[in-house]
């Protein structure tokens, strides 16, 4: 063996590949700590200190064919580099960091929204969907629609628990894709993360079309079609102006809402109780089915009175400490008092057979026969105006995954590109504008199809919410949360949402198709993202048939792509020496993440700790079992923190998303929300 151990930027001989760098103040690893964001003057922080044990050049025969792989661009003979093991202390050149500014560890919008702003975004979401679950529940179970509503109820109850310990286990943004990445394979969490984006495109579609179908009865001479696109573009300013500003006009949205359906059941119930012939005459009404298929029935679709449940695990980075579990409680209150109750109340003012006629409106047709013209041309503005706060939930909704998804590498990274007037993720909104504008052009205007498509969409995510959970429990049952679910809690919740999902199946199969076909391009658009490398290859094998006119035109620039994709470092830390862990830790990367460089860390506080050997020697091992993949050791003084966390981040260039920690136990100080995205691997 020749050559240096990988310590400084100076030390390192010419052929290194490492000394180049394309990420900004990232140097060659271990020296000048030129990428190190420091503190301001005054502001305290525990220092730490930094050193690399990397591959080092050893000499390769003549007469042997290099082995090559690509690191930032440049190709690396692999058989001339390997792992050295543990290298003694005085042999190693250590430099000291300082701490992050704390101001930095988290985006601006972290923790900034209040449990009436986090409630209110989802509850436009949830509360919207009464304006129509009342009328197709008493379609299917006639005056039995009370009770599936209440069943409805009684399963969001458990579904609160389920989210909520989830959520404080894993506090970060993406749901049911957060959920499922931390514990099972990336690509079961991203079919979560299309399921989802799936709803949400839905929501907006719908949502702002039959806002502007109220619209046009308010106001007959509006042009439905380009008020609906105009109000998909209102909203996606809105949302580039920030969370804090899509809170204020959700809050507003909600408020009113609330008050209105409150006044419509005041007024309701006054009408019904001096008229209760009417009430008396749908309880004596035959039922469309036996009993217990009208129950079955009512309840499976009932169950989208509960739609947009799941949207506040989307934002819960933005959510103060705490904050979350109230969302859930708050949101599962109102669906069930209110839900049931409007159902009594319109059942005490209109027969069944109004009812079912007015399924898409029920609640203007009760406020107007019960209140008069004017009333309900109130709720008429009022349900146009949920309808219009459920299109900006999607967005808030969506801007919150579709981040995470590009963070990931799931989605292309220029949808993180943040402006500088609001440091927003503009082009998220502004994508998610032109995908919504462009399916209701294609559609022309009927969204039908898109409405199918929503109910089963959400109720798939809920059941895989419910997995998820029970995964958590299963997987990483020492994880610290506040909030648990028993087992009983998260089986039946599954089974329910699983039953209601099969219920809308049967009730209507052909929606089924409609669904498989939005599912499979959103699918297909992710799965490309997975694997590009792969194609890549294909299409390099097929050009090197071809021309050398073609060969000398796409081959060098497809490899270099492959490079480029696959130059992004990982870094693991390590807790102890445990071998079966380190191997575990280095497949996940492998099977997961499109790169070929791992960074194996560990946080020190005993220069002497026999650890730092022990681990160092089995990652010799490892790295001699994994030959496609460069294993470097990196030692920080310190204790293990966010901050340490942060620093390191910025030290090495590799996003905190792209840092994986194995499961910490119940005692561990610190949330896993806390270090700004570090995923834990799944062994």
């Amino acid at each position: 063996m020749s050559g240096e151990y990988g310590l400084v930027a100076d030390d390192y001989g010419t052929a290194d590949y490492r000394q180049s760098s394309s990420i900004p103040g990232d140097g060659a690893p271990g020296g000048g700590g030129e990428g190190a964001r420091l503190l301001a003057s005054g502001q305290a922080g525990m220092s730490t200190t930094f050193t690399q044990i990397e591959h080092v050049s050893i000499q390769t025969p003549s007469n042997v064919q290099p082995s090559l792989i690509h690191i930032d661009g440049k190709a690396v003979d692999t058989t001339r580099y390997e792992f050295p093991g543990w290298v003694p202390p005085s042999e190693l050149k250590f430099e000291t960091l300082e701490p992050v500014d704390s101001s930095t560890l988290h985006h601006p919008s972290r923790g900034s929204l209040s449990e009436i702003f986090s409630t209110a975004i989802a509850g436009n979401d949830f509360s919207s969907s009464v304006l129509y679950v009342v009328g197709v529940t008493a379609t299917m179970s006639g005056q039995l629609a009370p009770i599936c509503l209440l069943m409805v109820g009684f399963v969001t109850y458990l579904l609160k628990s389920v989210y909520a310990e989830a959520g404080s286990a894993v506090p970060l943004n993406g749901g049911a894709y957060n959920l499922l990445l931390n514990t099972t394979h990336k690509w079961v969490a991203s079919m979560a993360a299309c399921l989802t984006i799936l709803s949400y495109t839905a929501t907006a579609v719908v949502s702002a079309a039959e806002c502007m179908a109220y619209a046009s009865n308010l106001l007959p001479f509006i042009d439905e079609f380009w008020c609906t696109i105009a109000l998909l573009a209102f909203f996606a300013v809105i949302s580039i102006m920030g969370i804090t500003e899509s809170a204020n006009v959700a809050v507003g949205i909600f408020v009113v809402h609330m008050a209105s359906m409150a006044f419509l059941i005041a007024v309701a119930g006054t009408y019904a109780f001096t008229n209760p012939h009417i009430m008396a005459d749908n309880l004596r009404a035959p039922l469309k089915y036996d009993w217990p298929l009208a129950i079955l029935f009512g309840f499976c679709t009932a169950m989208l009175g509960v739609t947009g449940f799941e949207t506040s695990s989307n934002y819960i980075e933005e959510q103060q400490r705490g904050v979350f579990p109230k969302t859930l409680f708050n949101s599962w209150l109102i669906v069930f008092i209110m839900n049931p109750i409007l159902c009594i109340v319109c059942m005490g003012v209109l027969d069944l057979n109004t009812l079912e006629a007015h399924h898409r409106d029920v609640l203007a047709k009760t406020a107007y026969d019960a209140g008069g013209k004017y009333f309900g041309l109130w709720i008429s503005a009022d349900a146009a105006l949920v309808l219009a706060g459920s299109v900006l939930t999607a967005y808030v909704g969506v801007t919150g995954l579709v981040r995470r998804l590009a963070l990931d590498r799931c989605l292309p990274q220029v949808l993180l590109a943040e402006n500088r007037w609001r440091r927003t993720n503009h082009l998220i909104p502004i994508t998610f504008f032109l995908l919504c504008t462009s399916l209701f052009v294609i559609l022309q205007g009927r969204v039908r199809s898109l409405a199918n498509v929503y109910t089963l969409s959400f109720l798939c995510v809920m059941a895989l919410f419910a997995f998820g959970n029970m995964m958590l429990k299963y997987k990483r049952g020492r994880i610290r949360r506040p909030v648990r679910a028993t087992w009983p809690t998260n089986v039946a919740a599954l089974a329910a949402v699983l039953i209601a999902l099969a219920g809308n199946v049967i009730l209507a199969p052909g929606h089924l198709i409609y669904f498989i076909v939005y599912f499979a391009v959103i699918a297909g658009l992710t799965m490309v993202m997975f694997e590009r490398i792969r194609l890549l290859k294909y299409f390099l094998y097929f050009v090197s048939q071809g021309p050398m006119h073609l060969q000398d035109r796409f081959a060098g620039v497809t490899q270099m792509a492959m490079d480029k994709i696959r130059s992004q470092k990982v870094v693991f830390f390590a807790k102890n020496d445990n071998l079966e862990v380190l191997n575990k830790a280095v497949s996940y990367v492998q099977s997961n993440e499109l790169t070929k460089w791992l960074k194996v860390v560990y946080v020190y506080e005993d220069i002497n700790d026999p650890m730092i050997q022990a681990i160092a020697e089995n990652l010799r091992v490892i790295d001699r079992c994994f030959p496609k993949i460069v294993i470097d050791f990196v030692l920080v003084k310190g204790r293990f923190c966010p901050e340490v966390v942060a620093q390191l981040s910025t030290r090495l260039g590799v996003q905190r998303n792209f840092m994986f920690i194995s499961c910490p136990g119940d005692r561990f100080p610190h949330d896993i929300g806390d270090f700004g995205g570090v995923r834990m691997i799944t062994h």
